[in-house]
C-alpha cells in the first residue's frame, strides 16, 4: 500500500486545530494517528509532501509531482476540502488574514493570539465560533460577522443558534448577524481594519475567516470522474470508474434518497473503515451514522443525527445549570439531536436514532421524564 500525502507531516487528527492545538494544550505528536515506525511495520510506503498532479485511468497509472509514476489496482481519494478564502480584491492577501486547516495555520494563527488584540471572525459556523471562542480566552476583543440572518444558519436550528448566540455574547463576543464584509483595510501590506456592509469601520489586528469549504475533486474531475462539489460515489464509496473510491469530506454520498457531503471527521474515519471493509471482501454498504460535536469555551455541543429539511423543533432543559437540548422532526418523525452540555439527550438521542424510534413528544417535552425511559 502507498499513501500519498501533501503535507510533510504524517497523517494527524484536524479536530483540535481550532480548538486545544490553538489554545497550546495540545502539541503536534500529539495529534499524530501512528508513530512513523507503524507505517513501515505494517508495510504501508508514505510519501509525504507529495502530490498527484494527473490520473491515467486506462493505464491505472497516477504521476506524482516529484514526475514519477505509480501503477495501481485500486485508488482511493481521501483528498478533504480546502477552506475559502476572502479575495485580493477585497484585502483577503493581507497579512494576518487567516483560515485553519492545517497545523501551520494553526501555527501562525496561535502567535496572533495575544490578549488586548482585535479580532474579527468572518462566518459564523462551527469554525468560526470555535475560533471566536479560542481568541476570546486568549483575552482578544473580538467580533464575529454572519452574512446569513443568524449564526449557524447552515447547520442547525434557529434555537440551537439562539442559545449558542447567548454563550458567545454572555462572554464579551460582538456577534453582528446579517453583516456582510465590504473590505479589509491595510497598512504596509498588514489588515488594519475592517470596513463592513453597513458602512461602519472596525479596527481589527487579526481576522479569522471560516466561509466554508470546497471539495478538493479537480484531480478527480479532470481524470474524467464524476463530480458536482465532490466526488460522486455510491453507498460502497465506489466512484463512477469501478476501480476508484472516495471517502471524506471529498465525497459525495446517498443518504436516505439525498445526496450529501458530509463534513465531519467521524464519517471521513466511519466511512474509511467501511471502505477498506469491503476492499477486503465486504458486501455491506456504508449507512452513514451522523454525529458531531464543537467545543465552544467550557460548553460542548453533540450532535447526533442530520437536521437537514426539519420542520419541527422542541428545545427541552438539562438536569444541569446550563445544559439543554435541542430535538429535531421533520414530518414528525426525529432525525436529530443538538446536547449542549447534556450528555444523556445526547446518547439518548443517539440510540433512539439507531433504532429508528420516534420519542413520545408529550413525555420528551416534560422535563419531568427520564430520558432512559423514551428507550423503552
Amino acid at each position: 500500500m502507498t499513501i500519498i500525502a501533501s503535507e510533510a507531516s504524517l497523517p494527524y487528527q484536524r479536530p483540535p486545530l481550532s480548538k486545544k492545538y490553538l489554545l497550546r494544550e495540545m502539541t503536534l505528536d500529539r495529534l499524530l494517528y501512528r508513530p512513523e515506525a507503524w507505517y513501515s511495520e505494517h508495510d504501508i510506503d508514505i510519501r509525504l509532501s507529495t502530490t498527484v498532479t494527473r490520473i491515467d485511468r486506462r493505464q491505472k497509472q497516477v504521476t506524482l509531482s516529484d514526475g514519477s509514476m505509480l501503477g495501481y489496482e485500486t485508488l482511493a481519494f481521501a483528498t478533504g476540502a480546502t477552506p475559502r478564502r476572502l479575495p485580493a480584491s477585497i484585502g483577503g492577501d493581507l497579512a494576518g488574514v487567516y483560515v485553519v486547516r492545517d497545523f501551520k495555520d494553526a501555527d501562525l494563527l496561535a502567535e496572533e493570539m495575544q490578549p488586548g488584540r482585535r479580532a474579527l471572525v468572518v462566518g459564523g459556523g462551527y469554525i468560526g465560533l470555535e475560533a471566536a471562542a479560542v481568541a476570546r480566552t486568549c483575552g482578544m476583543e473580538v467580533t464575529v460577522i454572519e452574512m446569513a440572518d443568524r449564526i449557524l444558519q447552515r447547520v442547525a436550528s434557529a434555537a440551537t443558534s439562539a442559545i449558542v448566540r447567548e454563550i458567545h455574547r454572555s462572554r464579551g463576543v460582538d456577534i453582528r448577524e446579517g453583516m456582510g464584509l465590504h473590505r479589509l483595510v491595510g497598512d504596509n501590506g498588514r489588515v488594519t481594519a475592517a470596513e463592513l456592509a453597513d458602512g461602519s469601520t472596525i479596527p481589527v489586528d487579526v481576522v479569522i475567516v471560516g466561509i466554508g469549504v470546497s471539495a478538493n475533486d479537480a484531480l478527480a474531475h479532470d481524470a474524467g470522474l464524476e463530480t458536482s462539489n465532490g466526488i460522486i460515489v455510491d453507498s460502497y464509496g465506489r466512484t463512477s470508474d469501478p476501480a476508484i473510491f472516495a471517502m471524506g469530506d471529498c465525497a459525495v454520498l446517498p443518504w436516505q434518497g439525498m445526496r450529501i457531503r458530509l463534513e465531519s471527521v467521524q464519517n471521513a474515519v466511519d466511512q474509511a473503515e467501511a471502505i477498506a471493509a469491503i476492499l477486503a471482501g465486504s458486501s455491506e454498504p456504508y449507512d452513514p451514522k451522523p454525529w458531531f460535536w464543537s467545543d465552544q469555551y467550557d460548553v460542548k455541543l453533540q450532535i447526533a443525527g442530520f437536521g437537514l429539511g426539519h420542520d419541527e423543533t422542541l428545545v427541552r432543559p438539562g438536569q444541569r445549570e446550563g445544559s439543554v437540548s435541542v430535538w429535531y422532526f421533520r414530518q414528525g418523525k426525529f432525525i436529530a439531536v443538538d446536547a449542549i452540555n447534556d450528555a444523556k439527550a445526547y446518547v439518548t438521542g443517539k440510540k433512539l436514532l439507531e433504532t429508528g424510534t420516534t420519542p413520545d413528544r408529550a413525555k420528551l417535552a416534560d422535563p419531568e421524564t427520564d430520558l432512559k425511559s423514551l428507550l423503552a
